[in-house]
């Protein structure tokens, strides 16, 4: 007899030994979630309906250094899985390398951005070999996890969304991803997820891996079928099924989905969760650079501290739905889309209805979905494909509806057929010899049966027709369940419910007297609990970094991974070298992120967060004995994206100087241009002796000229200052590109994502220095200013390193200095401070959602010695968009209460330098 592989995945169907299946996955991320806590959120999710986790698994997360592996604690993914199958639930695996996920550097260990010569997510030898020493850790707990060995994982996802990236050979590096998973006894499929539909591009079309597709559309884009119809049927051409590994959370899209012939229903994070530590990533979710909060949270059905949100109730009605029609609907398959849909949906007036989509379902019959968008009830009338008869129905505002055309009534345990029911049959069960199916329904309605058997009806409500014919009209569940029962000759008995689809979302059986039982969702008291804390707060120096084991001599500023640094905060230190004779303008801060606090002698000169471009600081003074530049890496980009430094997936962190600015020149005035003709004169038009006296004087960008795109030499010479050792240019407010030349040399391409460029290396001070630029735009674009920053760069640098350890050391060293202190808590800007606050268990031992009330204030918050949340409360200019979760609260979880109390340690940095900078107010509100 021939094995049957674990899992088949075919253009029909995905069957899991041997039994076709929806799959319903929820993301569940162990990393997210306390340990503790693991098993019951796979029991809600359970509850909710659905039979399947997508896990990711994050590299950088279990090789906490080079070299270092964890997978204990808290970081034990192999009983994860255990749990996950002791659930009852299926897995699909996801162990990258790369997994965006909004996590620091999307997983990839910051020490690969350090190494030279390395290109990562590319088919590169060097990255690929850093790679295979993390497939060697974590493709054998996947291994002894599979399905086939007595698991839950039934597929493993190679990388993520790898079409959103600048692959250049994605079949190479899929296909080696492949090689090492196979090489590690990987038997179940292997998938690969296009973020934006480049099958090619996100899986190479590699053999022995499946595309997969993640769909974010707007849940109410009336042409969403149409596109989810044409991948399915590419895929099914290569005998693969549509498997949506990610999508939106609202189940009227994943309905949507279903209709569209979808075997695997992915939305991602219906299971919230929460970033600890230095974890969080930074993206382009902002305008363009967003830093993730730590409340990992998109709305999802269960809340980061375990709230089940009224979602649940929809993911449970989806899935009786799925369970009623069985392996016929798990086997079903659409309308192909150039033969169109065979029905006619008539919407009259009626505007935002979105359908008819129809499945051919295995054992006979259609499946047809309708989806109401809009705000108001929409009368329409469905006809033609296997309808006899135009069938008149309502669709409630904001509602969807799966109707039943033709389906027999074998698995009823009865002869006939229902020919069409204008109320969404969604449960069906037999007792013995009764058959309960139920249906829902918010308007009137009918449901035509056709009997090959004779039944005798106990109601009126069912008015009997020629040929076995049987009519049951019914009126809106609005006033609670009607029934309907038939009985046949030898015993048994049919009995038909409709309810309102209130009654069905909360449904949870229907007894064997007809009763049915309902089950609720668990109601939480958002009001704050009057509970009273004794804080204590410590004023620290804003360098107290430096007093810390460690700080190290590093001669020059560069990026913290350079070091060895790749989370938490950072203090370099250097000395002012301005002349004591010259007056300081500001402080220019050299290619900087995340978050740099710049004092000088201690005064502080502001909070930044330039993205990774540089950034001008007014600050007029005199020379500063030391700089200090307190900075703080929010996280590594989780993607990819060319408009601000910092986010592109390689961008290193910190800072790479300081300088002392003397002097701001504007050097906007009097160039002389010429149109650039051919791109290969720059090197001769850069030439300082090139003559250019015939050509005009004007602005900077100032030559009207209608070429689209224009392409302009521009030239200007000035003469820097002898007392000075630094130079950056700015094209402030540069519409286009520039590519700069220094007496020759050509330096860089300036745009309007970073538009300052270092000259310092072509300058002679006081010898006269010659700048040509090479600016491409349009006739609209602007050209901007140029500017010259003229100064002395801070030299003798120190770096002192402040992780997650170091800043805990920090708090229970601090907390013996604290004194007693009362909200509010007033800081003046620039100033840091450690608050202290020992917190009671909340009665119902879940934890505590804490809310800050505040302004101008950064804070990272630590419980028990752990760092559980950052946040950046609302107030100043530097302040960049906070996405992802709630900006302005954190969860303490109950499992991590010492006993019956927590202690509780808040690094406060008043970042706002106009202020007001305070804490208004914690309201604590028991989960």
């Amino acid at each position: 007899m021939q094995n049957v592989m674990p899992i088949q995945l075919t253009g029909q169907a995905v069957r899991v030994n041997g039994k076709p299946v929806i799959l319903v996955s929820a993301s569940v991320f162990y990393f997210r979630i306390p340990r503790e806590l693991w098993k019951d959120r796979l029991d809600r999710l359970k509850l909710a309906g659905y039979n399947c986790v997508d896990v990711y698994f994050p590299w950088n997360y279990h090789e906490t250094s080079e070299g270092k592996w964890n997978f204990e604690g808290e970081r034990d993914a192999e009983t994860f899985l255990r749990l996950v199958q002791e659930a009852g639930l299926w897995t699909v695996a996801r162990p990258g390398p790369y997994i965006c996920s909004e996590w620091d550097g999307g997983a990839l260990p910051a020490y690969l951005l350090a190494k030279s010569g390395l290109t990562i997510r590319d088919n590169d030898a060097a990255y690929l070999r850093y790679v295979a020493l993390w497939f060697e850790q974590m493709m054998p707990i996947i291994r002894r996890q599979q399905i086939g060995e007595g698991g839950s994982v039934i597929c493993v996802q190679l990388e993520n969304e790898l079409d959103f990236y600048g692959c250049k050979d994605p079949h190479g590096y899929i296909a080696a991803l492949r090689d090492m998973a196979l090489q590690h006894r990987i038997e179940v499929p292997l998938i690969a997820c296009a973020g934006q539909g480049g099958l090619f591009a996100a899986s190479g079309l590699a053999k022995e891996v499946i595309p997969t597709c993640n769909f974010y559309p707007n849940d109410l884009d009336p042409e969403f079928e149409e596109k989810v119809l044409q991948y399915r049927q590419l895929l099914e051409e290569r005998d693969e099924p549509l498997m949506v590994t990610e999508t939106n959370r609202s189940h009227f899209l994943l309905r949507r989905l279903l209709s569209a012939g979808a075997k695997l229903l992915g939305p991602y994070l219906q299971v919230s969760g929460t970033d600890f530590g230095f974890t969080n990533g930074t993206n382009n979710w902002g305008d363009p650079l967003a830093f993730m909060t730590s409340d990992y949270d998109f709305g999802g059905m269960i809340s980061p501290e375990g709230r089940l949100r009224p979602e649940v109730h929809e993911g449970r009605l989806l899935n009786r739905l799925i369970q009623t029609y069985g392996d016929s609907l798990a086997e079903a398959l659409p309308m192909a889309p150039e033969e169109g849909s065979p029905y006619v949906l008539n919407k009259g007036d009626a505007n935002g209805v979105i359908g008819p989509t129809a499945l051919s379902l295995k054992q006979g019959g259609h499946l047809v979905f309708l989806h109401n968008t809009s705000d108001a009830s929409a009368p329409v009338s469905l006809s033609g494909g296997l309808a006899e008869e135009a069938i008149p129905l309502s669709l409630p505002a904001k509602s969807t509806v799966a109707i039943p055309l033709n389906l027999p009534l074998s698995d009823w345990h009865f002869a006939g057929c229902l020919i069409h029911s204008t109320a969404e049959l969604f449960h069906l069960q037999t007792n013995g010899k009764e058959t309960i199916a139920a249906f829902h329904a918010d308007t009137d309605g009918e449901m035509l049966f056709r009997f090959d058997e004779a039944l005798v009806w106990e109601e009126d409500g069912a008015d009997l027709e020629s040929r076995g014919r049987i009519r049951v009209r019914f009126e809106s569940g609005a006033g609670g369940p009607t029934n309907f029962a038939g009985n046949a000759l030898d015993g048994r008995r049919l009995v038909i419910v409709v309810m309102n689809r209130q009654t069905a979302l909360e449904m949870e059986g229907i007894g064997s007297d007809g009763r049915i039982v309902s089950v609720s969702l668990p109601t939480y008291d958002d009001e704050p609990a009057p509970i009273d804390i004794k804080w204590s707060r410590v004023s620290v120096d804003p360098a107290a970094h430096a007093n810390l084991t460690g700080t190290k001599t590093i001669g020059q500023a560069d990026y913290l991974e350079h070091f060895g640094i790749y989370r938490g905060f950072a203090l370099y230190q250097a000395t002012d070298t301005m002349p004591p004779n010259v007056r300081r303008q500001g402080i220019l801060v050299r290619q900087a992120s995340d978050v740099v606090s710049v004092y000088a002698d201690g005064v502080y000169a502001g909070t930044v967060v330039p993205g990774g471009s540089s950034i001008y600081l007014p600050f007029p003074g005199d020379q500063a004995g030391q700089f200090a530049a307190r900075t703080e890496i929010w996280g590594h980009s989780n993607f990819d994206d060319l408009r601000r430094p910092a986010l592109r997936l390689n961008a290193l962190k910190g800072i790479r100087g300081l300088v002392s600015v003397s002097e701001v020149k504007d050097l906007s005035g009097n160039w002389r241009r010429q149109l650039e003709l051919v791109r290969g004169d720059r090197v001769k038009l850069a030439d300082p002796a090139y003559e250019d006296r015939q050509w005009p004087i004007t602005g900077f960008g100032g030559w009207l000229q209608m070429d689209r795109p224009m392409a302009e030499c521009f030239r200007k010479s000035f003469i820097p200052s002898r007392e000075a050792d630094s130079w950056t240019l700015h094209f402030d407010g540069l519409q286009g590109l520039a590519e700069v030349y220094v007496n020759g040399v050509a330096l860089d391409q300036v745009t309007s994502f970073d538009p300052f460029v270092d000259i310092s290396s072509c300058i002679v001070p006081g010898e006269l220095a010659q700048l040509t630029v090479f600016l491409e735009r349009t006739f609209e674009a602007h050209a901007g200013n140029v500017l010259l920053y003229e100064g002395n760069a801070a030299r003798d640098w120190r770096l002192t390193a402040c992780g997650e350890r170091e800043l805990a050391q920090q708090a229970e060293s601090m907390a013996v200095e604290a004194l007693e202190s009362k909200l509010p808590l007033t800081m003046e800007p620039g100033q840091t401070s450690w608050l202290f606050g020992s917190i009671p268990l909340s009665s119902s031992e879940e934890g505590w959602r804490v809310r800050v009330a505040g302004t101008g204030l950064k804070l990272t918050v630590l419980f028990e010695g752990q760092v559980i949340s950052r946040l950046w409360l609302q107030g100043g200019s530097a302040r960049p968009t906070m996405s992802g979760g709630s900006p302005d609260s954190f969860w303490l979880p109950g499992p991590w209460f010492a006993g019956k109390q927590g202690e509780l340690a808040i690094y406060v940095e008043a970042v706002d330098p106009a202020g007001p900078c305070t804490i208004e107010r914690f309201s604590f509100i028991q989960v």
